[in-house]
């Protein structure tokens, strides 16, 4: 189902290599807000940390965001030294398909880790990338989000539920 993630977990910093490995991952597309930052611009706790990580083990790294406050995504582009994509318009393709030319891989080898179905998710599995849905770092959000929230905690609701009844 085009709502549902690839893979779900709580925050960026618990997406691990073994997983990136598994599904044979090299590059990662990684959304801004609620999920690299919170509203006021702090970021995530790790995150550094962790992209570090990435690119230390080969894993390409780039920020696709649909923000359009080129000042907000340049200044957590810069602290984690990744280039970056604002207003990109997602779920629409063309935000992804330039990133995915910037990297330089095949769709199939690119994860999308964001906090929104709607945007993220959806953006990522119409472009036959791995979707990855992390819970928001923050419940403060800007109001057409807070206007889609309820629909995406029903869809995770259920994803959870379709999960579980698959390890049974």
């Amino acid at each position: 189902m085009i709502v549902y993630p690839d893979y779900y977990c709580d925050k960026v910093t618990d997406v691990t290599l073994d997983l990136l490995e598994k599904n044979q991952i090299k590059g990662i597309l990684l959304d801004v807000d609620n999920t690299l930052i919170d509203f006021d611009r702090n970021l995530l706790d790790g995150a550094k940390k962790w992209v570090d990580k990435m690119k230390e083990n080969g894993i390409q790294c780039m920020i696709l965001s649909n923000s359009n406050q080129v000042d907000k995504v340049t200044q957590v582009a810069e602290q984690l030294a990744l280039p970056y994509i604002y207003f990109a318009t997602k779920p629409l393709k063309r935000g992804f398909k330039k990133a995915r030319e910037k990297l330089g891989l095949k769709s199939e080898n690119i994860a999308v880790i964001g906090d929104q179905i709607f945007t993220d998710v959806i953006g990522a599995n119409r472009n036959k990338m791995f979707s990855i849905l992390v819970n928001p770092i923050a419940k403060k959000d800007i109001w057409i989000t807070k206007l889609k929230r309820p629909m995406e905690e029903w869809i995770v609701k259920s994803y959870v539920k379709k999960q579980k009844k698959k390890e049974e």
